[in-house]
């Protein structure tokens, strides 16, 4: 009996290796393998193994080695098609009824694999024509280079009504392929059909083999209906049960990349150039059950990265929403939201892998995107409203499938609950179980403490939450890191005396840091140059807009340094006392995270004098920005008030 391709695939991704092996070896997982004893052999030692991103078992006793209808055949003793059956029933999926016309459909789907590629073929071809110089155009304004472009195999609808149409007949291919493969627009009411992506940069949609089963065209004129145009429902494209990048993020998956999710195609591309090779996206749509399901088969954890406005959020909870009835033990989410106003091109342009590692790297549980989502935007200055809250928690808690996962929720938000509504003051024992000798900022005398612990589980606010503080990368320049930089550029012959200072700054910021480099590079070809030679020569350089970046970052009266008319004995002493703080703060801000770090590992006396030490060098170290102000005198700096 022969069965189509696509139903045996189905079975492959409704069943894991690892469950149909579990049935009758005990497994145990192991990196992102499992192991166990040979089913094969009688042995002490397990050298059986399972890998279920690449859907195969392999048993080095016996050197046996097949996916899953491999193993119901070996452990069974059953033929090839008693195993599917099996399968199938485990499965729950009916079996097909393998008939002439399937096998027809079978031939149908093979001979439309033809015609998209050879759609894909003559889109690519086409960018790279005189007719392709538009697109090309704008995929080197977005940062795609040509050897991008050949590996994501973008290419480009003429704006012509026929254009791929005439082409493909050329080639012998009818015109009702064309129009099942979703290539031309057809209808009863369309007497002549026509090409469906027309002035479009054209994206290849492949499946899960790497083969080219669709298309997204992005419009280049704005004044058209749809910015971005998917290729319809067809016999070989299912919208729902695809990701943009999927085939080659599995595989990157299987080597160690993390999978992450991001909106679009751009997106998508602006990842993997900057080495995330496991990003995918859903096509157009709210992720799908399918789509979840496929991204927990490449990755227990994989990260949803999305924008950070609004309609970002919004994606994220309908994410979380998604999730929360399919969650089991280790299938979960995270979550990264990114700077307002950026999308993964924006910031990997502008700051590259650093920024996107930092925003991946305070990706957050799905836990955590739970409780934001419900106490964001609520105030909870009333029993009634902390009821309903309590009561919306429950409800959201219920839908939860698996019953451990359940309850372990139910757990976490309770803490939460108690935490956001407990009294002001509580006992040392409350706070820490009996045995433990401090409060935090509790008096010796007894008397009420100003904060607690237990304030740390409260919800952030919305506007601390959007913040990029919150988020992770900072896409402005920090001020000082920009007030340095505009000093030297305005005050060039700080370079004779103060280059290897200048050059040994920790900046923050990788612009600040670039424009640091074209600075010292500019300034190493004269002992002194003017202010006037030092700009024509970092804008020689390209580094207009990084200037013009780390200018809008410069917003207060105290900044004169990079004013003109600013007394070099003025700003000398100005120099000495704002490199010497830079320094200082920037070695407290990364001694406090390991504070908090250890402070969040062990909850004890000596970590939270660690943690307060820290904290209260820095507020005296911030206090002392103000004395910047006493400069200036001899500059006028009376006159700079209000600038």
């Amino acid at each position: 009996m022969r069965f189509p391709p696509q139903f045996l695939d189905e079975l492959r991704s409704r069943l894991p290796v690892s469950e149909v092996v579990g049935r009758r070896v005990k497994l145990k997982k192991t990196g992102r393998e499992f192991s166990g004893l040979s089913p094969f052999n009688k042995e002490r030692t397990p050298s059986f193994t399972v890998n279920d991103q690449k859907g195969f078992y392999h048993d080095f006793s016996s050197g046996k080695h097949g996916d899953i209808f491999a193993f119901v055949m070996e452990t069974e003793g059953v033929t090839f098609p008693e195993a599917v059956e099996r399968l199938a029933g485990l499965a729950g999926i009916p079996m097909p009824k393998v008939s002439r016309e399937e096998t027809q459909r079978d031939e149908r789907r093979k001979t439309l694999h033809d015609v998209v590629e050879l759609a894909a073929k003559f889109f690519e071809s086409t960018l790279a024509t005189r007719a392709g110089a538009k697109a090309r155009g704008y995929l080197a304004d977005r940062g795609i280079d040509p050897a991008t472009q050949l590996k994501f195999r973008i290419g480009y609808a003429a704006g012509e009504r026929y254009a791929l149409k005439e082409y493909l007949g050329s080639q012998g291919v009818p015109v009702e392929d064309m129009i099942e493969a979703g290539l031309l627009i057809a209808g009863d009411d369309i007497p002549v059909p026509y090409d469906r992506f027309r002035d479009r940069v054209m994206f290849p949609i492949t499946d899960w083999r790497g083969r080219v089963i669709a298309f997204g065209g992005r419009a280049l004129e704005k004044d058209v209906p749809a910015k971005y145009l998917n290729s319809p429902e067809t016999p070989l494209f299912h919208k729902g049960a695809t990701l943009y990048n999927g085939a080659a993020a599995r595989q990157a998956a299987h080597n160690g990349a993390q999978i992450v999710v991001v909106e679009g195609y751009i997106d998508v591309i602006a990842m993997v150039s900057a080495g995330y090779d496991a990003a995918v996206a859903p096509l157009g749509t709210a992720l799908t059950e399918d789509q979840l399901g496929y991204l927990w088969k490449m990755s227990d954890e994989p990260v949803l990265c999305f924008d950070g406005d609004k309609a970002g959020r919004r994606a994220a909870y309908r994410a979380v929403d998604l999730a929360l009835p399919r969650l089991q033990p280790n299938k979960s989410l995270k979550f990264a939201l990114l700077p307002e106003g950026q999308d993964p091109d924006d910031l990997a342009r502008s700051g590259g892998r650093e920024a996107i590692a930092e925003v991946l790297a305070s990706a957050r549980p799905l836990v955590d995107m739970l409780w934001m989502r419900e106490t964001e935007s609520t105030s909870f200055d009333t029993p009634e409203r902390r009821a309903a809250l309590e009561a919306r928690m429950s409800e959201v808690i219920a839908t939860v499938g698996n019953e451990a996962v359940r309850r372990y929720y139910k757990q976490d938000i309770d803490q939460r609950i108690r935490a956001l509504f407990a009294p002001a003051q509580f006992s040392r024992e409350q706070a820490y179980g009996k045995g433990r000798a401090f409060e935090r900022g509790q008096p010796r005398d007894g008397r009420r403490p100003a904060r607690n612990v237990r304030e740390a589980l409260a919800p952030m606010s919305a506007r601390l939450g959007a913040s990029a503080m919150v988020r992770g990368y900072k896409s402005a320049v920090p001020p000082r890191e920009a007030l340095i930089l505009l000093a030297v550029i305005r005050n060039p012959w700080l370079l004779e005396s103060h280059a290897e200072e200048f050059a040994e700054i920790d900046f923050q910021h990788p612009d600040a840091d670039a424009l640091r480099r074209g600075i010292l590079e500019a300034g190493s070809h004269e002992a002194a140059p003017a202010p006037e030679a030092l700009q024509d020569s970092l804008s020689r350089r390209g580094l207009e807009g990084l200037i013009a970046r780390v200018r809008a970052a410069i917003t207060h009266s105290s900044d004169w340094p990079v004013l003109e008319g600013a007394a070099e004995v003025d700003v000398a002493q100005w120099w000495g006392h704002v490199v010497t703080l830079h320094r200082k703060k920037r070695t407290l801000n990364r001694e406090l995270k390991d504070a908090e770090r250890a402070l969040g590992e062990e909850l004890s006396e000596a970590n939270l004098a660690w943690l307060r030490d820290v904290q209260g060098r820095l507020a005296a170290l911030e206090g002392t920005e103000a004395l910047i102000e006493g400069f200036g005198a001899s500059s006028g700096r009376l006159s700079f008030r209000g600038v």
